[in-house]
């Protein structure tokens, strides 16, 4: 079976990645492939409510509803609101990132050696893009 065929994969119920298991296989792939788009589509559904909150909050203002109190509440909502919306767009554009990895065969492998990043760590972080060593020697050397 070819790493091409992930997205067609149906996964047993309860399906995890074994070390038994050829390194990022098909199985491996969809597996998370699925993690990763429903984490995808729950952070554009989160985003497209930001929106409308923004917007509603917009109309309320221009219309006059409320006094001084309510309007400083919603514009500190509405400021939290897109705080956490710049923060699940950095996120979306890591997930993005890892999706693209999946389809060109390059996800679970090191961005700095292209050695492989290891089982435990992509399920503790489907996002890494290094080694727990050379992931440990960027923040060192970032501080």
């Amino acid at each position: 079976m070819t790493t091409e065929n992930y997205k067609a994969l149906e996964l047993p119920a309860n399906y995890k990645p074994k070390k038994s298991e050829p390194y990022m296989c098909p199985m491996h792939l969809a597996y998370f492939y699925n993690i990763l788009s429903s984490q995808r589509a729950e952070l554009v559904s989160d985003s497209d409510s930001v929106l409308s909150a923004v917007r509603l909050a917009d109309k309320t203002e221009a219309i006059g509803v409320g006094d001084e109190s309510d309007n400083a509440s919603f514009n500190q909502d509405i400021t939290m609101d897109l705080r956490m919306s710049e923060r699940n767009n950095k996120l979306l554009q890591k997930i993005n990132a890892a999706l693209e990895r999946i389809a060109n065969g390059t996800f679970g492998f090191s961005i700095v050696s292209g050695e492989e990043i290891g089982l435990q760590r992509m399920m503790a972080r489907p996002l890494a893009t290094m080694t727990t060593e050379e992931q440990e020697e960027y923040e060192r050397r970032k501080n």
